[in-house]
């Protein structure tokens, strides 16, 4: 019996390890094979936009790997390498998500997706040239990010007038008064600008500048003396004796001149001033009666006037003649009465008053005297100086009338 029972226990401790020893197997399966599942994972490094992450995968491509990670990839990201690439260990995956900028070139709008990392790699990515005188309106070295708006302005050459002279400069498109404060254009108050202030300046715009000053011009210029006669019943008819000199006066004329572009264009006068007074020329004229003739000059002359003709020299004058007053001996002013035929009369010989009829010159009265007019001699009087001249001295005829 007891024999029996160690058989059996001794059966039963057989079966007992025997379990323990295959669930142990088991275990140890299944730990081994997990450990040899983890240890084929590939090692993958992914660059997600700019920043790095490191996986283990069983991912046999790229594709797998973003669709692991749930990255979606647009066509204009930039991803390598590409998506049918075989996965293998210690790779490198660099994705970079493109970034949408709006450019603006010359009010033109273009929203484009790019993976440019700052606006001069764009610009160079797009083939767009910047100038010297062009305006971006981001600095060249920003970093790109989404809704970055970049505005290109091209510049274009300007025709500036400044005061006559004109250069080519280069500009954008802008207003006249943003453009000429851009080149250190002072527009002063009185200056005429075309276009206007308010206009944009274009391709081939000429802008006009013209300088435009007001200025005051004084001159000087004189005042002509008068003449004043006075009656000298001490002087001897038809004599004349200047008492007092005639000077000349002065008067300032105040213009106001516009000048543009140093040019004078207009001149107004706005005042006068006098700066010095003229000084009248005062002349006496004799109003004395002459001696009675001799009597042997009497019983000469009667036979000459029995006659009623006879010849005589003759000259001629006018009422602005140098010394003359303009008024004969007998008062007859020949200024305001440049018509009258009068001549100049030796009294001895033509008595002053008489009508006379004198050859080329027509019915004329003796009524002056002059110092030079002695004996057979007279001077014919003309309002015109031309006429005087042409006349000259000549010998005529001359008829007493009464």
């Amino acid at each position: 019996m007891l024999n029996s029972m160690k058989k059996l226990f001794s059966g039963k401790l057989s079966r007992t390890k025997l379990a323990i020893t295959l669930t142990s197997f088991i275990v140890f399966s299944t730990i081994l094979g997990f450990g040899v599942f983890h240890g084929t994972k590939a090692a993958v490094t992914v660059n997600v936009d700019g920043e790095e992450v490191t996986v283990r995968t069983h991912a046999k491509t790229v594709a797998d790997i973003l669709k692991e990670l749930d990255i979606e990839v647009h066509p204009e990201d930039r991803l390598e390498p590409s998506k049918d690439t075989v996965v293998s260990d210690s790779m490198q995956i660099v994705w970079d998500p493109a970034k949408e900028v709006k450019l603006v070139i010359d009010d033109k709008e273009h929203n484009i997706y790019t993976t440019a990392e700052t606006v001069q790699d764009f610009l160079t990515e797009r083939d767009i040239d910047i100038k010297e005188h062009d305006k971006v309106s981001q600095e060249l070295n920003t970093p790109l990010k989404d809704n970055l708006v970049i505005a290109i302005e091209k510049a274009f050459e300007v025709t500036l007038n400044v005061g006559g002279e004109k250069q080519q400069v280069w500009s954008t498109s802008t207003t006249v008064a943003d453009f000429l404060e851009q080149h250190d254009i002072t527009v002063n108050d009185l200056d005429r600008v075309e276009p206007s202030l308010e206009e944009l300046v274009a391709k081939d715009t000429v802008v006009n500048i013209t300088r435009v000053e007001k200025v005051t011009d004084v001159v000087e210029e004189p005042i002509e003396f008068g003449v004043v006669t006075q009656n000298d019943s001490s002087l001897d008819k038809g004599k004349e004796q200047v008492v007092q000199q005639g000077e000349n006066g002065t008067v300032a004329n105040h213009y106001e001149v516009i000048l543009e572009n140093g040019k004078e264009v207009s001149r107004e006068l706005v005042k006068t001033e006098t700066v010095k007074e003229s000084l009248d020329r005062i002349v006496a004229v004799g109003t004395k009666a002459p001696p009675p003739p001799k009597p042997q000059q009497v019983v000469s002359r009667s036979t000459e006037s029995s006659s009623k003709e006879f010849y005589v020299s003759s000259t001629a004058y006018t009422a602005f003649c140098n010394g003359c007053s303009g008024v004969t001996s007998t008062g007859i002013n020949l200024r305001t009465n440049p018509g009258a035929k009068v001549i100049a009369v030796d009294p001895s010989v033509i008595p002053l008053g008489t009508k006379v009829y004198v050859e080329g010159y027509g019915y004329a009265v003796a009524g002056d005297t002059g110092g030079a007019i002695k004996g057979h001699k007279i001077d014919v009087f003309f309002a015109d100086k031309d006429a005087a001249y042409r006349w000259g001295r000549k010998k005529v005829k001359i008829k007493i009338l009464d």
